[in-house]
């Protein structure tokens, strides 16, 4: 059987944004780019060392109809919500959480003054999960699979399946997630090839944060800040720039369902939106 590498699509550059009570952030998803990144909506990095950038966190805010992403590369974070939950997010820690009928979080920073960096992540649910009890999952660093490269680099297997160059499957802590995505952050030293064969009939992003990766056989490069899809094709292959590459993997099966956006809450009509801002406004959207 032939294999077709994947090509890059349409590439995204990331906007700087404010969201939450000031924090500053880099998004190059938004859920206007649906049903592009399907069932992906939106990504988020947050970056700093100054603390004026990300002081203010993430005060208590509603969710409806999909699933958040917390990923922590440097510093630490508390998440709290209106079911009792409460997580102390670290370095290499994830939170995901199923906003399902509705959730009321927050995500604060626990320090004050260093470099604070990580990323959030909204996955769409499908129609019929929308109203489900909303679910909370935190994971330490030690919880992920890490799989060193030959010739150096390392992927983490944050959810879903890898398998190695030798056959031996490493599997994500993240689970029972209906659209089965594979999450890996790849690091990748100079010059350095990589590739992984992937459904076809899956949606595949690539998001850079650091240095420049080349991606398919045309040879194109995603510098940092940059989200690329990747289209047509059964594998995809990288390989890394001069001083090296590292980014985030999201590959899954798209829900092919329209998705509405309002704020804080992803549904599929504009009326169960509307029905959402009178579900917080009346106190009920937890019920």
């Amino acid at each position: 059987m032939n294999t077709r590498i994947r090509s890059l699509g349409q590439v995204i550059a990331a906007q700087t944004v404010t969201d939450g009570a000031g924090v500053k952030l880099k998004r190059s998803l938004s859920p206007v780019h649906y049903p592009l990144c399907d069932p992906f909506l939106l990504l988020d990095e947050f970056a700093s060392d100054e603390s004026a950038d990300y002081c203010g966190g993430f005060p208590a805010h509603p969710h409806r109809g999909f699933e958040t992403v917390t990923y922590l590369l440097q510093g630490a974070m508390q998440h709290q919500d209106h079911l009792g939950n409460s997580g102390h997010l670290r370095a290499g820690g994830v939170q995901w959480m199923r906003a399902g009928r509705g959730i009321i979080h927050s995500e604060m920073p626990e320090q004050e003054q260093g470099r604070l960096h990580g990323f959030q992540l909204w996955i769409n649910l499908p129609a019929r999960e929308k109203y489900t009890p909303p679910r909370y999952q935190d994971f330490s660093a030690a919880d992920f699979p890490r799989v060193s490269l030959e010739g150096g680099g390392q992927i983490t297997v944050l959810a879903g399946q890898f398998t190695d160059a030798d056959g031996n499957r490493y599997h994500g802590a993240v689970t029972n997630i209906h659209t089965q995505p594979l999450f890996l952050e790849i690091v990748l030293v100079a010059g350095q090839p990589f590739s992984l064969s992937l459904p076809t009939d899956h949606t595949v992003l690539f998001y850079v944060y650091e240095g420049a990766v080349r991606v398919g056989v045309e040879g194109t490069f995603l510098t940092a800040g940059q989200i690329g899809q990747l289209v047509d094709g059964s594998e995809v292959r990288w390989s890394a720039g001069a001083e090296g590459g590292k980014g985030l993997l999201l590959a899954a099966a798209p829900l092919g369902e329209a998705a509405v956006h309002g704020g804080p809450f992803v549904m599929n009509t504009q009326e169960q939106i509307d029905q959402a801002f009178r579900d917080y406004r009346e106190g009920v959207l937890t019920a």
